[in-house]
């Protein structure tokens, strides 16, 4: 077979065939590294032209990908004035190492649910286990990465190339790599993915700070079992031998167009509306808790758009706001990214009661429900939600956590939610209004009102109705200990 290389016209020129080639003796010290026939990497790839650029488009296995690419962050280059990347961000390669092992898990469980001779699709219960912890995907994929090769000319000129019938043999020496463009969080994430799955079947133990554990799993007893091992193994064979990643290589961009590139392909595209992804996003537990649970089996109005005017307001609640309350409920954090199966499972039934009393507030979930009551007002369930999740789902929680915890949820309906209760005034009167409204207890339970903002809302006479302000993080915790005086419990500042 001929070898061929690129010429400026866009076209494919004839180089000389091995058959050809004359040898000549020549100094060590003149060869240029990584140009041996032992060293070449042969990518097979289509050419493409985006938008008049000579590009290649090819599909890679995930560990050839990763073995030949390179990121110019600062992580990799330090200081030099070729970066091209923002910092890596290990949260979000995480994540991503994350989802690729839930597809794995998912890949695996099918396979052997195929394998012949296996008519009643039986899967160890181990597998089912770790599957559910992990959480559900009904669907996995990675986008395509797209990388440039800095060691060659531009449009690949002097890329030596072999003829094919339909794609065509880049012929690549170790210098030529791939510069990660758009993707240095997918590829951190393969190695995290990798490492993890080595770490298990080199070790047998989970690693303490590995990507996941099962919830059996202790200080005292991390050791994989063996249906477990047979598990990682299945997965570490695809994501070995079958796992692929479609990768656009653009050829011979100087650092400055790689930087025009990140920008346009991370900057110019429109983020989609954070309600329909919630509502198209089925792989978190929590979700599929709002779906299946509260609007199919509860009746919860959800609605994907926020209720802005009060005067039109057909009693929903935005999907956006009711996932805040439940990441509050079921993780006290602000969002719900890295929730798992065993987050749900260890919170449902708590999660469940909780909303069923919630729904029994006199006025929520009618129309004009903002006006008949601030529980209508999403901050206000914030504030419930973390009351429960420090008397139900807290590592510290006290001895008797189930008592109160029962106290606060049969007290849910009975707490005067309506606009014209003073004790949510507390901040807008002076010390004798506060004790004419027996508020005057209350002050034990508050954080000092030098200690941060205290502007929690205001009460609004010309409408009658008391509107809660729009910073929900300094807002709910107050909120959250007007009711713990209310009802009782003891002071969170004590």
């Amino acid at each position: 077979m001929r070898s061929k290389g690129f010429n400026k016209d866009n076209e494919v020129q004839t180089g000389l065939s091995s058959n050809e080639f004359q040898p000549k003796e020549v100094k060590l010290n003149t060869v240029r590294q990584g140009t041996g026939a032992s060293t070449e990497y042969r990518l097979r790839a289509f050419l493409g032209s985006n938008l008049g650029h000579r590009t290649l488009v090819a599909c890679m296995p995930l560990s050839d990908f990763y073995d030949h690419s390179l990121v110019a962050n600062r992580e990799t280059l330090g200081e030099d004035g070729l970066i091209a990347q923002r910092p890596l961000d290990m949260n979000h390669a995480r994540k991503m190492a994350l989802y690729m092992l839930k597809g794995i898990v998912e890949a695996a469980i099918q396979e052997e649910k195929n394998k012949e001779g296996n008519t009643d699709h039986f899967v160890k219960e181990a597998w089912n286990v770790i599957h559910s912890e992990l959480g559900e995907q009904p669907y996995a994929g990675l986008q395509p990465i797209v990388v440039n090769i800095r060691e060659c000319e531009i449009n690949g000129d002097d890329l030596n190339v072999i003829e094919g019938v339909d794609c065509w043999t880049i012929l690549l020496s170790q210098a030529h790599k791939l510069w990660v463009i758009d993707g240095q969080h997918r590829r951190k994430g393969m190695e995290m993915l990798f490492t993890f799955l080595d770490e298990i079947r080199s070790r047998s133990t989970y690693p303490k700070r590995g990507l996941f554990s099962p919830s059996r799993v202790t200080n005292d007893n991390n050791a994989v079992t063996i249906d477990e091992m047979a598990l990682w193994e299945t997965c570490w064979s695809i994501a070995q031998q079958r796992l692929t990643i479609a990768v656009e290589v653009h050829l011979g961009l100087k650092t400055e167009q790689e930087r025009q590139l990140f920008h346009d392909l991370n900057r110019l595209v429109k983020k989609i509306d954070v309600s329909m992804a919630l509502d198209f996003d089925t792989s978190n537990p929590i979700n599929l808790f709002t779906k299946d649970t509260l609007v199919t089996t509860l009746g919860l109005h959800v609605s994907d758009n926020e209720i802005k005017d009060w005067n039109n307001d057909d009693g929903s609640i935005s999907r956006k706001d009711v996932t805040a309350v439940n990441a509050r409920l079921f993780m006290n954090k602000g969002n719900i990214n890295g929730a798992t199966g065993s987050t749900l499972t260890a919170g449902q039934a708590v999660a469940t009661r909780f909303w069923t009393e919630v729904l029994a507030i006199p006025g929520f979930g009618e129309r004009n429900a903002h006006k008949k009551t601030v529980a209508a007002q999403p901050v206000v369930l914030k504030a419930l939600a973390k009351l429960v999740y420090d008397y139900s789902l807290h590592r510290r929680k006290p001895k008797d956590a189930d008592e109160i915890l029962e106290k606060i949820l049969s007290s849910i309906k009975l707490i005067d939610f309506s606009h014209h209760n003073p004790m949510w005034r507390y901040y807008e009167m002076s010390e004798d209004e506060r004790t004419q409204n027996n508020l005057s207890g209350l002050s034990d339970y508050l954080p000092k009102e030098e200690t941060g903002n205290r502007d929690i809302g205001g009460y609004q006479e010309g409408e009658n109705v008391f509107r809660f302000g729009s910073k929900h993080n300094d807002i709910y915790p107050i909120i959250s200990d007007m009711i713990r005086w209310k009802l009782g419990l003891p002071s969170r500042t004590k």
